[in-house]
């Protein structure tokens, strides 16, 4: 069954056998990410900011680097398109701290949750080589998973077939042993079609009572 927006927040079509594992995304997961906290600053004017993330640095140019490519090279390549907005391209990389504003509390309380409770917790994120180190750094958390699958490293990126494979092979686990959490249904769906179980992460305050009915964690756990 393709899953829809409809079932936002809620498990998709659950697999003959229960998860063992957990694979987290981390963007809008995990870690709080907007170019708009950012660029809020740059532009005070939203029309203005709009229009620049919808023509100048947009989505297709910054998932590059998502595969592979230098923050460098993507800006060199940018910048003699719009030389007004120089500055605010090359803001792109030398500021990008800026545009992420903490942890998701409710995540990061299931995942330690899920940690006490013995499970294997796995990351896959579409995520440039050069960001990732800086990612990690922003909270303990991340020292709590077994292994993370960076797309910018693996030069592939969800929800492409072959970075699942990648998870599963460097898990030695197979895709109906992981619950599988990401906030962009089409991750979700390509998941899905490969034998993941599935937790579209619209809502924080659904991940808990997702884990809860998927088996990995128990009501009676205490809450934190």
């Amino acid at each position: 069954m393709t899953p829809s927006p409809h079932t936002a927040g809620s498990d998709l079509t659950p697999q003959a056998r229960g998860p063992s594992a957990v694979l987290f995304d981390v963007g809008n997961v995990i870690v709080k990410w907007d170019p708009r906290t950012l660029y809020s600053k740059i532009f005070p004017d939203e029309g203005e900011r709009e229009w620049f993330l919808k023509e100048v640095c947009t989505s297709e140019w910054h998932i590059r680097v998502d595969t592979g490519l230098s923050f460098a090279d993507n800006i060199a390549a940018l910048t003699p398109r719009f030389p007004k907005y120089a500055d605010a391209i090359a803001a792109w990389w030398d500021r990008w701290p800026e545009m992420f504003s903490g942890v998701i509390p409710q995540t990061v309380q299931a995942i330690e949750a899920l940690h006490e409770n013995s499970v294997p917790l796995f990351a896959l994120t579409n995520m440039s080589r050069e960001a990732w180190p800086g990612v990690m750094k922003m909270d303990p958390v991340f020292e709590l998973f077994q292994d993370c699958i960076v797309s910018g490293v693996e030069g592939v990126k969800k929800p492409d077939r072959a970075i699942f494979e990648i998870v599963c092979r460097r898990a030695a686990l197979g895709p109906s042993d992981f619950l599988f959490v990401d906030d962009h249904l089409p991750n979700i769906e390509a998941a899905q079609a490969l034998g993941f179980h599935v937790h579209y992460f619209v809502d924080p305050d659904d991940l808990r009572p997702a884990l809860e009915a998927s088996g990995l964690l128990s009501a009676d756990l205490n809450r934190r």
